[in-house]
């Protein structure tokens, strides 16, 4: 009989639970942010997508890096790129550089400056599919860039649809 009661306080406090955290009747679990919080560890050895040299107000360089499944699906052509493919934007400032034009005799070569900020995608279709299965981040300093900041990554990133949301060819 004890072992009963017992079992049946164990199943009720289970439904407390559940009923607890589950959304009420006609409520929504609220959407996962589409930013990424966290950088992702290793980043730094991932591998070369390519380059890029954005003018204007950003007048910066950026070496665009994949992780393995980002990669893959680069290389195979694979669209859309699969869970799990994370890309990440490593921004630095253009400075033109004194010694290399000492060497060519005339102004004309320029070298990533201070870095300005990194930025990842992260794709997860489930978890991210308000904004076509992309988390969006930005760092700066190693902090996280403001919810406002964030929230213009995907505008301007749905405009490549085609691609994916990915603005970045590969260069092999």
């Amino acid at each position: 009989m004890k072992r009963m009661v017992f079992a049946l306080i164990a199943v009720a406090a289970v439904a407390g639970v559940v009923a607890y955290t589950s959304p009420a009747y006609g409520e929504e679990n609220e959407a996962a942010p589409a930013f990424v919080d966290k950088i992702p560890p290793g980043y730094r050895d991932w591998k070369l997508i390519s380059v890029a040299h954005e003018e204007g107000n950003l007048h910066s360089f950026a070496a665009v890096l994949g992780n393995d499944v980002a990669i893959t699906a680069y290389r195979e052509g694979t669209r859309p790129f699969p869970d799990g493919a994370t890309i990440a934007a490593l921004h630095y400032s253009h400075a033109p550089s004194d010694e290399n034009n000492k060497a060519f005799g005339r102004a004309q070569s320029f070298v990533p400056g201070t870095p300005t900020n990194i930025q990842f995608m992260v794709k997860d279709s489930k978890k991210y599919a308000a904004t076509g299965g992309w988390g969006f981040a930005h760092f700066k300093e190693g902090k996280p860039g403001d919810e406002a900041l964030l929230k213009t990554c995907f505008p301007c990133h749905n405009q490549a649809k085609a691609s994916d949301l990915v603005f970045t060819r590969y260069a092999p």
